[in-house]
């Protein structure tokens, strides 16, 4: 059995889709670009400001679902221009810290709304045990 999660400090889902799910453990987070919950737009045009707001959303939902960063097993990040993984990179680096779980990285065609970066996490979670 599936439970959705949701938080209202991350934005909507803009499909027929869930902000995340738990299940056995284990809480899947839908992708997240970088909107601002109480706009629907985008944080700016910028990888940094975007990437920002990616992770300040994944961490709400990540809470809303029991979880912190430290969870955190496996990312998927979407580049739209990989020229922006070293400055990626370092975002990515200040936001988890000394916690290395594991990643991919793609470039993709296009993304949501112009976004230039997506990410998805799976996280484990501990409160039922």
């Amino acid at each position: 059995m599936l439970e959705t999660i949701q938080s209202q400090a991350a934005p909507a889902a803009v499909g027929p889709y869930a902000q995340a799910v738990r299940h056995q453990g284990t809480l899947y987070l839908s992708g997240q670009i970088g909107l601002v919950p109480a706009t629907g737009k985008l944080a700016d045009d910028t990888l940094a400001g975007q990437a920002q707001q990616v992770m300040q959303n994944l961490q709400a939902v990540l809470q809303a679902g029991g979880c912190s960063l430290t969870d955190i097993i496996k990312v998927n990040i979407y580049l739209l221009d990989m020229a922006d993984f070293p400055e990626l990179n370092t975002l990515y680096a200040a936001w988890l810290g000394e916690h290395r779980p594991a990643r991919a990285t793609v470039a993709v065609a296009a993304l949501p709304l112009g976004a230039r970066v997506e990410m998805d996490v799976i996280a484990r979670y501990a409160g039922d045990a």
